[in-house]
């Protein structure tokens, strides 16, 4: 099958890849997106969203996606149903196969294949996410204010999430494996100097109860082995995250956590040509906004190639 040459490929949606669709449409690069296993990204399994601009009554997560992609859509961007399979950056034109079945030729190729949480496989973890169930305290703890919640982890994202959380709620209680924490000393000493934040040790999840939404954390001491059952509004799991790059190891430079590392101040990769935006590259915020104004970066960075890329092309002719 002949492969398919387009000026721009998105690989992932969600907010960076679809703003990346708006601005590459703008621009007349004809950009082709392909949304990936998960239409939208992280924020299909958010319920609610506050603290994204131009939405004041709040939003819900699969809602606000549909309004990207439709502002996409309206602009040409021409977005299909698939999945990036395997890549080939080793030559001047991109190769990108889509689904194991055929390959697609760009000349520039925007990544915004996002990351995804770790969680802890948990009885009613899935249920209840969205319902009490969050990877994120930054975006959901605004609805836990005055209520008692759980962290869990011990690195630095852990305390973090807990330290933030204990500004809005009443009680938070963090769950450590061990009986210490990974995150540095500083955040440490600052988590353990509020008052309103317990730390269990030693202490593991083994369920999450709850109906409508969660209600209480059974947990386990795994040196008694004593259970407790922990009333609770909430549950932060704060493991980490593992942004979805592994199609790209071979050709891009990445991190140590396999975050692709980007030209400072902009989305370029090592790679001509290949940019990437959102929490494929960005494992410092992690917000909606700030992967939209990536994906915007991406869509300008591969404008501004392409521009050069024909003008050296034309040089070259005269």
């Amino acid at each position: 099958m002949t492969p398919e040459k387009i000026e721009c490929l998105i690989i992932g949606s969600g907010p960076a890849g679809y703003t990346a669709a708006i601005y590459a449409s703008r621009a007349g690069l004809k950009p082709v997106l392909y949304q990936g296993p998960q239409p939208g990204g992280q924020l299909t399994i958010t319920t609610d969203v506050e603290n994204y601009p131009g939405y004041p009554d709040g939003i819900g997560g699969p809602e606000m996606m549909m309004d990207f992609e439709k502002q996409a859509r309206r602009f040409g961007a021409d977005i299909r149903y698939g999945m990036a399979t395997a890549v080939d950056f080793s030559g001047n034109c991109h190769k990108v196969t889509i689904d194991d079945k055929f390959e697609i030729e760009a000349e520039s190729v925007i990544i915004s294949t996002g990351a995804s949480a770790k969680w802890l496989g948990l009885p009613g973890e899935e249920r209840l996410n969205g319902r009490g169930v969050s990877a994120c305290a930054v975006c959901d703890g605004f609805f836990f204010r005055g209520q008692d919640v759980v962290v869990v982890g011990a690195g630095d994202t852990a305390a973090e999430e807990a330290s933030y959380l204990a500004k809005l709620c009443r009680k938070v209680t963090v769950l450590v494996r061990r009986d210490e924490m990974r995150a540095s000393k500083i955040m440490q000493k600052r988590l353990m100097s509020l008052t309103n934040v317990e730390i269990l040790w030693n202490t593991e999840t083994v369920e999450l109860l709850g109906e409508e939404g969660l209600e209480t954390v059974k947990v386990v001491n795994n040196q008694t082995g004593k259970e407790t059952l922990l009333p609770a509004t909430g549950f932060f799991v704060a493991i980490g995250h593992k942004p979805n790059t592994d199609l790209f190891k071979d050709y891009l430079d990445m991190d140590a956590a396999g975050y692709i590392q980007t030209v400072k101040g902009t989305s370029r990769t090592n790679i001509e040509g290949v940019f990437a935006c959102g929490d494929a590259q960005d494992f410092v915020y992690r917000q909606a906004i700030t992967a939209a104004g990536t994906g915007c970066m991406a869509a300008l960075d591969a404008e501004r190639y392409l521009a050069a890329r024909t003008l050296m092309a034309e040089e070259q002719e005269m």
